[in-house]
């Protein structure tokens, strides 16, 4: 289902960008501020709340605001003077996304099956973001336990792409895509089992970087699994933003089994060979403005002295049935387990139609589990080994551009449901599987102004390359904000011109 050929009309864009102390500046411009004493935390907080106030009744966001004890907190960093910090994001806004545990706050997982009980303590990589000063004013929605690729919870009105809110902004980080996009902050946290950071990236033109396993602190849930495809991370406005975080994290948490990132501050100049894959893992072929934005980027990336070749998909055909096995698998678990999982009185009557038609999918075919399990441990391998000679691989992030709201709703049949997902969702599971790095990047603006994203996988360990990269492409052609590219079509290149 792509988007429509209609005109867009700027009415049904929304966003918060204004002349306040936020302004449009990404999060490392602010903290500059910050450090020169120009702006204050508190003036930040009181910006960010005014915002979401003006814009997430329509976009909807937010799963929980935490807007008093955020201007709290900011008082008090005032106190302290940010300029004499060395916390390099001290006072800047950031939102958590509701399947992550803050102290004193609900984590309701996007599931009317969960009670909103209070969490006791912040979760393990919640610490490590809020480490690099980050002020948190509440949590970000998700669909049901991050199942979905459309933020869509069945229980409660799903989240709106800012840049047209007929249309979903992706999943499951899409609460958080929602409001950077909107500008109500100016990076949220995002965490990734199958595509869920660069997915909303995508749809919301968003730069979004999914870790290698490892190299960030694991949540509890991750550190269970028998095949751990969770990594967390942010999603951002710009590069800088991503790689300053990246940076930091490494001051909180540096794995001894991966080689260090450090501060990345522009493109390299390297001369690089990427693969080039345009049709998914799945044998579904790519949509016409999809296929075009992966091509032209492409292209630009050989007139900028890199080496493309198309290669084939680098994985073996039985793995979109293995992945899509395992995620019926965590469904089941989620399901039967629910009351260890998640709280005490879990209702398992009360999770939605794409998580029981998922757990009804496994009891059916459970028997191949171990088989499954054992391929996807070898993934990695086979990964590794297909891309032996190329320092990344060029792919869409999606099978196709950016859907209305209700077409992946968990309200219609699960059969249907389920094919729709496998058609849109081809390309991001392998790097959760292998645990390779993946990051996913703006490339245009189709005519419904619905941002279409870009994939660059890489080896283990290589985030190094992956910004280089971005760095890159944001360097040789900018991409616009919502403000500027709802304001002047011309503020960003469509995806008809591109191709």
């Amino acid at each position: 289902m792509a988007a429509s050929s209609t005109i867009f009309r700027p009415s049904q864009s929304l966003h918060a960008f204004t002349d306040d102390a936020l302004g449009t500046a990404d999060a490392t411009g602010l903290a500059e501020q910050l450090k020169r004493g120009e702006v204050s935390a508190t003036e930040l907080t009181q910006a960010t709340v005014a915002r979401a106030r003006s814009v997430d009744p329509r976009i909807r966001g937010l799963a929980t605001g935490d807007f008093e004890r955020a201007l709290d907190m900011a008082g008090r960093l005032d106190l302290k003077t940010p300029s004499k910090t060395s916390v390099f994001f001290a006072g800047v806004p950031t939102v958590i996304k509701d399947n992550t545990n803050i102290q004193g706050l609900p984590t309701h997982h996007g599931s009317a099956a969960v009670p909103k009980s209070i969490a006791t303590e912040t979760s393990p990589f919640a610490r490590q973001l809020l480490d690099q000063g980050f002020i948190c004013l509440g949590k970000s929605s998700l669909p049901e336990f991050g199942f979905n690729a459309s933020t869509e919870p069945a229980h409660d009105a799903p989240s709106c792409n800012p840049w047209n809110l007929d249309y979903s902004t992706g999943a499951s980080s899409g609460g958080s895509a929602a409001l950077v996009a909107a500008g109500v902050v100016p990076v949220a946290h995002a965490n990734d089992g199958g595509g869920s950071i660069r997915i909303p990236a995508a749809c919301c033109g968003l730069v979004g970087l999914k870790p290698s396993r490892g190299r960030l602190i694991d949540n509890d849930a991750a550190r269970t699994l028998p095949v751990n495809i969770i990594s967390d991370g942010i999603v951002s406005r710009s590069v800088r933003d991503t790689a300053n975080f990246m940076a930091e994290a490494e001051h909180y948490f540096k794995p001894r089994s991966l080689p260090g990132i450090g501060r990345l501050e522009g493109p390299s100049g390297r001369r690089l060979t990427i693969g080039l894959v345009l049709d998914s893992i799945n044998g579904h072929t790519t949509d016409v403005e999809t296929r075009a934005a992966a091509e032209a980027t492409a292209r630009r990336l050989e007139k900028l002295g890199h080496r493309i070749e198309p290669i084939p998909i680098p994985v073996a055909e039985s793995f979109p049935g293995d992945f899509a096995l395992y995620w019926a698998f965590l469904a089941f678990g989620v399901k039967v387990n629910g009351r260890k999982l998640m709280h005490p009185s879990f209702d398992k009557h009360r999770v939605d139609g794409l998580t029981a038609g998922l757990a009804r999918t496994f009891k059916r075919q459970f028997y191949r589990l171990p088989g499954a399990l054992w391929r996807l441990r070898r993934s990695r391998q086979d990964y590794a080994k297909a891309i032996a000679g190329f320092d990344a691989v060029l792919t869409p992030v999606l099978g196709h551009t950016t859907p209305e709201l209700g077409y992946l709703s968990p309200e219609i049949p699960f059969d249907t449901l389920f094919e729709r997902l496998t058609r849109y969702v081809g390309f991001t599971p392998l790097a959760n599987a292998t645990g390779a790095p993946a990051i996913a990047v703006p490339a245009c603006v189709t005519g419904d102004n619905l941002p279409v994203g870009v994939q660059f996988m890489g080896r283990h360990g290589d985030e190094q390359t992956l910004l280089d990269l971005a760095f890159t492409l944001e360097a040789e052609a900018p991409w616009p904000l919502l403000y500027q590219a709802t304001t002047s079509r011309q503020a960003g290149e469509t995806c008809e011109t591109m191709g």
